[in-house]
């Protein structure tokens, strides 16, 4: 069950901001709309369960070089050896590049991240170049410091093609290196919600420049009680900013949301707008009481892990019982650590690595912990509900 945090477990989020009265006839102008269309893309949208909602809808981009993207964003795309876009980039991009609004409804591994960076690549290019105290032109924000950091992988990678600066603020970790990038300057700022705010009322970046915004995974980051600190950093940025954003769900609190933020938005849902499974991933299910779930896990990891590359997750549902089955497997011998809410940043990133690496290929987890992970290489993911 999830359960909405108030407001107040935050205090007052943004209470030092005066919201911004902007005179849109003295802002300099910025391009947006870099969308050319490709006339061949027809029976594409009903192939791939791509639904929209909009005006003067663009259509999707069958293929990498349809999109027009820079050369030096094409190299790095040819080195990943990708045959197609995934459909999430096929339609988001084309809307993108035409300097649209957007809603993007679509599962987790969809490849959301590159639909919204690589058109914010172009979008920056465009722009006139930063100066000393500008802050950034591409705003992310993101729920969790896991996901901002996966953000800023991606955006680095690409980034270094374009010499594009990028950087990422989180809470749980020094404010010293965050504050010297965002003073030195960078294009991109991927940040979760309560670290910014901090920064903002300090002075120490500003949102001036901003005319790029995504809101990424906005359901989660209503479920975790940040609209406040959303609203206060969004009267923060300039109204005709172009803003993305992205949900895995399509509740009332998002949809109201998006009203309040984007103007004249498409919506863009892969699949349906309920959330399900990944159709591309086998889910097998064994229904077992409690007595008889201990006996059948290691009976399964001794079956999965005769195979040296796989990797097993096991989800549990609290951070007591994260510990318990943790220190009981590694008491048996078994290559495991565990990850939930109350570690601290520096020992997640180890346990992290040590499981992406393969040093310790059983990770346990509480669903919270794991929000917004990436891997690989995964084989198996065991669920510790049932």
């Amino acid at each position: 069950i999830q359960l909405r945090v108030s407001h107040r477990k935050f205090g007052n989020p943004g209470e030092k901001l005066r919201k911004k009265h902007w005179n849109l006839d003295e802002l300099p102008k910025f391009q947006k709309n870099f969308y050319q269309e490709h006339p061949d893309v027809e029976l594409y949208r009903r192939t791939k369960e791509v639904t929209v909602k909009g005006r003067d809808l663009p259509k999707p981009i069958i293929k990498f070089h349809e999109a027009a993207f820079p050369s030096y964003v094409m190299e790095v795309i040819v080195k990943q050896n990708w045959t197609d876009p995934t459909p999430i980039q096929s339609q988001g991009w084309p809307c993108a590049l035409s300097g649209k609004d957007m809603v993007g409804i679509a599962q987790t591994g969809s490849g959301k991240t590159l639909a919204y960076l690589l058109p914010a690549i172009v979008h920056i290019q465009h722009q006139p170049f930063l100066e000393h105290g500008d802050g950034p032109i591409c705003l992310v924000l993101a729920p969790t410091r896991e996901l901002a950091q996966q953000v800023q992988q991606v955006a680095a990678e690409y980034g270094r093609a374009s010499r594009l600066k990028s950087t990422c603020i989180y809470g749980g970790a020094p404010k010293g290196p965050q504050i010297r990038d965002l003073e030195r300057g960078v294009e991109i700022c991927i940040a979760t919600p309560g670290r910014l705010i901090d920064f903002l009322e300090c002075g120490k970046t500003n949102l001036r420049r901003c005319t790029y915004l995504v809101l990424d995974e906005a359901d989660r980051m209503l479920d975790m009680g940040f609209e406040p600190q959303i609203r206060k950093i969004v009267e923060q940025i300039r109204p005709d900013r172009q803003t993305l954003m992205w949900s895995a769900t399509w509740p009332k609190e998002v949809r109201q949301l998006a009203e309040d933020f984007l103007k004249d938005y498409v919506q863009i849902n892969i699949g349906a707008l309920q959330l399900s499974a990944n159709h591309n991933i086998l889910q097998i299910v064994d229904v077992c009481n409690d007595m008889e779930k201990e006996d059948k896990l290691i009976r399964l990891l001794e079956e999965i892990m005769s195979e040296k590359e796989n990797k097993t997750i096991i989800f549990v549902e609290t951070k007591r019982r994260c510990d318990e089955i943790t220190r009981r497997m590694r008491r048996d011998g078994w290559p495991a650590m565990g990850i939930h809410g109350d570690k601290s940043q520096q020992e997640r990133d180890w346990v992290l690595n040590e499981f992406r690496y393969g040093k310790a290929p059983i990770l346990i987890a509480t669903d919270v912990a794991s929000r917004g992970l990436v891997f690989l290489t995964l084989r198996w993911s065991l669920c510790g509900r049932r």
